[in-house]
């Protein structure tokens, strides 16, 4: 057996990521030769390896174990002295052998979801890699097995039933479950993420089969950096962890808060092109407040309550300790349904010493940035001509409001506490104004403004006057027809954000959002609905889905080398999402481009990203690359099927 590191970026001046030890377990030595060249993203080889007529083994035993072995090692990487990943479109043209732990044939292969083509093997390969009578004798291509599982998946009516199939995919053939999810992203989309990712992990228990991340509880404090090293692979670039507390709109999950991380992580790929290798999901385990989970005899969890303070900061201070001594300095680490308690510190402590970024707080606010810019080309005016209202001041209320103020700072050179005093907050006490801000929390103290006291959302809305009405608060039907109809009545064309996921919780629909303004709502949610006929004209909502900026986001921050994350790359990724909204889509009352786009959508918007970090001199990859747009669809994964030798 061979058992090779792996990474994910080459240069032309060695390894990238990890050391080049080398373990041998030879149960029979090949004939004359054996080469192991760099396979890609799912590969355990970084490097090409010649073993010729066994002359490179110093000693072998006689169970066929290498005592010692010297390695001749040749890094031949297509691009020149640019970094790029293994399956990217710039390496897609070279041919890889599919060994991983093993010399991957036969049976084996075939239970290898990184290289299983299933039917799509070749007569040539089935030879080659001793297929022969395991597979029947039809030979199909891969676009005729999207069509197949399309087929298939269709059959479903739960959409669970349809996750569940999709996960099996992505453990049995990798490459057709993103190649799958590629062509198919729009009727894909809510099946492997929200919402039905919601009911996933509200289940996880009970359909949980094989691991597809890691699980670190309070059993493994003190021993996280050694739990990190059993992942098989060693270069990761993007880490999504969340310690389940706060689940989309369903509240604690604890463990089983897991499928957002998965989730997550297969857009990253999906959508980004992040290669699958460089993606690392991560449960923190440390109890749950549940008692239905605590009580659930399938419960795959710590039975315990949620560990809070020192033993919890402890935890997870040895967790962001260990992911930099693993995977080092420019290693992203997203954070995900954290409790607000938690999220505000985390982000705080750690935006100074590591690359993160809360897609709750700032990748939420991204994208609902962008349809407010794209939507003023509907209603006209700059952001600072507007006046915003905001149902819930937790993560997402809070991260939309500041950066919209950036913005609007940013454009006017207006003062950003001026700027803040545009947009107003509603919690469930109420308006937020200056006479409770020594009850407010730290996050809710920037948005006190003078104000009399409001406890109703439609007073609030009378009391203010605003243009934009955004819901970030996790209850349904809470923009009620009579808080419609106020904005309808205020504004022509009322800004109505119902961005509450999933959509059982949305603070309203579109068909009533339509409805009640009689048409003329600019409408955005945050889980999709169906297109809504209203006096004979169809209105398509807009979906302010976070999978427009973080899979692109990320990708910035990686093909760029980024060290940090800053407001201003924020910025620069809502401005690229909204540039790319057409007058075609604005005629049929969109303020998203269509899901359809989304790979060059994400180029795009990485480009913008790592173009900002290369001004703010956060970016480590040099020189910079010409052209941005081509380099980041250069270094996108490509789920089509390689060549095998």
């Amino acid at each position: 057996m061979i058992s090779l590191h792996r990474s994910c970026f080459l240069n032309n001046s060695g390894i990238s990521g990890s050391s080049s030890l080398f373990s041998y377990k030879l149960n029979k030595l090949p004939p004359a030769s054996v080469k192991a060249t760099a396979l890609g993203p799912n590969s355990d080889t970084n490097a090409s390896v010649l073993i010729e007529n066994n002359k490179a083994f110093k000693e072998i035993t006689q169970d066929g174990t290498s005592a010692a072995a010297n390695v001749d090692i040749n890094l031949t990487v297509a691009g020149g002295d640019r970094e790029v990943y293994y399956d990217d479109a710039a390496t897609e043209d070279q041919l890889v052998t599919p060994w991983s732990v093993s010399v991957a044939s036969g049976y084996s292969l075939l239970r290898d979801p990184h290289h299983n083509r299933g039917l799509a093997f070749t007569e040539k390969e089935r030879d080659a890699h001793y297929l022969r009578g395991l597979l029947p004798p039809t030979v199909i291509s891969q676009d005729l097995q999207v069509k197949k599982m399309m087929y298939s998946i269709r059959k479903y009516k739960v959409p669970l039933q349809k996750y569940m199939a999709m996960m099996d995919l992505q453990e049995t053939n990798e490459r057709l479950f993103y190649k799958l999810l590629i062509d198919n992203v729009e009727e894909l989309l809510p099946v492997v993420y929200t919402p039905t990712v919601g009911e996933a992990c509200q289940k996880y228990g009970s359909i949980f089969r094989r691991p597809q991340g890691v699980f670190i509880s309070l059993k493994e404090k003190g021993k996280i950096h050694e739990v990190l090293r059993n992942w098989p692979q060693k270069d990761i670039q993007v880490i999504v962890v969340t310690d389940g507390e706060r689940i989309l709109g369903l509240g604690d999950l604890g463990c089983q808060g897991m499928g957002i991380p998965i989730g997550k992580l297969s857009l990253y790929t999906a959508l980004g092109g992040v290669c699958p290798s460089a993606c690392l999901p991560v449960t923190i385990d440390v109890g749950t407040n549940n008692e239905q989970l605590l009580n659930d005899e399938f419960y795959i969890g710590l039975r315990r309550r949620r560990a809070t303070e020192l033993e919890y900061a402890e935890l997870m201070d040895e967790f962001m300790t260990a992911v930099k001594q693993n995977y080092g300095e420019k290693v992203l680490i997203q954070f995900e349904d954290f409790a607000n308690h938690n999220a505000f510190d985390l982000l705080a402590k750690y935006g100074t010493t590591h690359l993160v970024f809360n897609d709750d707080i700032q990748g939420t606010a991204s994208v609902v940035l962008a349809g407010l810019v794209a939507a003023l080309k509907v209603v006209g005016g700059t952001l600072a001509d507007h006046r915003f209202l905001f149902l819930g001041a937790g993560e997402a209320g809070t991260g939309i409001a500041e950066l919209t103020a950036l913005e609007i700072s940013k454009q006017t050179n207006m003062p950003l506490e001026e700027a803040r005093k545009k947009i107003s907050l509603v919690d469930s006490k109420g308006l937020i104004v200056k006479s409770r801000i020594d009850s407010l929390q730290r996050f809710k103290k920037p948005w006190a403004h003078d104000h009399e006291p409001i406890k109703k959302l439609v007073d609030a809305v009378n009391g203010t006057k605003p243009t934009v009405l955004i819901g970030t608060s996790g209850v349904g039907r809470t923009f009620t027809k009579e808080v419609v109809e106020a904005m309808a009545a205020l504004n022509d064309k009322p800004i109505i954000f119902s961005l509450s996921n999933p959509t059982s919780q949305s603070e309203c629909t579109a068909e009533e959002a339509y409805t009640w303004s009689k048409g003329r709502a600019i409408f955005a949610s945050g889980s999709p609905f169906d297109p809504v006929e209203y006096e004979g004209r169809v209105f398509v909502p807009g979906q302010a889905n976070n999978a427009y900026i973080f899979p692109g986001f990320g990708l910035g921050l990686i093909m760029s080398g980024a060290i940090r994350v800053h407001d201003d790359m924020l910025l620069a990724a809502s401005e690229a999402l909204a540039a790319q909204v057409t007058q075609e889509n604005f005629d049929k009352g969109l303020i998203y481009p269509p899901f359809k786009n989304i790979r060059q959508i994400s180029a795009n918007i990485a480009a913008n990203v790592a173009a900002k970090a290369y001004e703010l001199g956060l970016a480590t990859r040099q020189p910079r690359p010409k052209d941005l747009v081509k380099y980041a669809e250069s270094c996108m994964y490509n789920p089509a099927y390689r060549s095998y030798r």
